[in-house]
């Protein structure tokens, strides 16, 4: 089955891997960062070589972002960021193929593993994709 395995950011943990500290975001330094990087890559290599990774990718910051709705006209509005209501992005997902939900949960837990400074958090949210192909409406 497939499952998109996600990682929530904010901006302002964006902002503390860029080493900018904000209450509740402690500051990356450059060693901890280089760490983040090794222990994504590792996870990546280990998720391709038993063939459950389908695909995956770290994003960028919100700031660098744009939302499209409709307006009240039906025409197109475009705003910065992602999201008017909420402060809590993806910052990163993997699409993977396992065999239960059991092991994805083993990925998440080694995902939040992540090193990174005291009080950083990086959670991860599990969500099952509908239908063999991945998509079904």
């Amino acid at each position: 089955m497939k499952y998109l395995l996600m990682i929530q950011g904010t901006q302002a943990g964006y902002e503390a891997m860029a080493g900018k500290e904000s209450p509740g975001h402690p500051a990356w330094s450059e060693q901890q960062l280089q760490a983040v990087f090794a222990h994504m890559s590792a996870i990546n290599d280990d998720l391709a070589e038993s063939g459950e990774m389908v695909g995956g990718a770290g994003l960028t910051e919100p700031a660098q972002a744009r939302m499209i709705a409709l307006g009240p006209d039906r025409r197109p509005v475009i705003t910065d960021g992602p999201y008017g209501e909420t402060k809590e992005v993806l910052g990163g997902y993997w699409i993977l193929d396992c065999e239960s939900l059991e092991r994805v949960t083993e990925i998440a837990t080694r995902v939040l593993r992540c090193p990174g400074p005291e009080g950083a958090e990086l959670p991860v949210i599990i969500r099952p994709i509908q239908g063999e192909g991945g998509c079904e409406i």
